[in-house]
């Protein structure tokens, strides 16, 4: 039974989830504030977090930094704040989607089930490959990424991206494609995701980030990873 984590301050909001959640089976434990959260993150190892970013003690922001700082758990943020910047802060800091108030509940639960999703390893011989480069190593079966000898953290979002353009080594993957693949059939215009996404992903990977080798630009139109 999938495990899901609801932190958000407004009763009507919490009942709704948690009614709609457990309607679905999975299994649902809520927090309203953000040390209750964290808490009772590490108390249950949730599957996925709904977080809402304005809690009455932590800024939401806060709560995914301290969430990062231990657990890949895909967090959907789910917030009355509507600017690109604040989107942009929380998925800069680790969280893999963001949900603005109001929202359907059939977009939000098929935004956890996507994110859910590309969370589970996959098995299968297909994805026995291993693809090296200069700086750093892609096992797809075993999902690592190492680099100087060091295991790198990587988001569930992060790790989907880098997993797309792996596969299509040398091709341009379109920006529209990128966004479906990664997030859903219903993105397609949310650039800005991906913007942050390979920012982040240049951080980690890249020698010089500012002039990346591998996670190459085409102004646009898309992005083409090459060894």
């Amino acid at each position: 039974m999938t495990r899901v984590l609801v932190v958000d301050d407004e009763p009507q909001i919490v009942r709704a989830l948690v009614i709609n959640l457990k309607a679905r089976k999975y299994d649902v434990e809520a927090a309203t504030d953000g040390a209750s959260a964290l808490r009772l993150a590490a108390a249950r190892h949730p599957d996925v977090v709904v977080l809402d970013l304005g809690l009455p003690d932590l800024d939401g922001v806060e709560v995914i930094k301290g969430l990062r700082g231990w657990t890949r758990v895909p967090i959907i943020v789910l917030s009355a704040r509507h600017s690109s910047d604040e989107k942009v802060q929380a998925l800069d800091a680790g969280a893999d989607d963001y949900v603005t108030k109001p929202f359907g509940m059939d977009e939000l639960l098929a935004r956890l089930r996507a994110a859910v999703r590309r969370a589970e390893p996959n098995g299968g011989g297909e994805d026995d490959v291993i693809v090296e480069t200069e700086g750093f190593t892609v096992d797809l079966a075993a999902k690592k990424v190492n680099r100087a000898g060091k295991d790198v953290r990587l988001t569930p979002t992060e790790w989907h991206l880098l997993e797309v353009l792996v596969r299509n080594t040398g091709r341009l993957v379109s920006q529209k494609q990128l966004l479906q693949e990664v997030w859903g059939p219903s993105y397609g215009t949310e650039t800005n995701y991906l913007r942050v996404y390979m920012a982040q992903l240049r951080r980690k990977l890249e020698t010089d980030p500012s002039h990346p080798q591998h996670f190459m630009t085409e102004p646009g139109m898309g992005y083409r990873f090459e060894k």
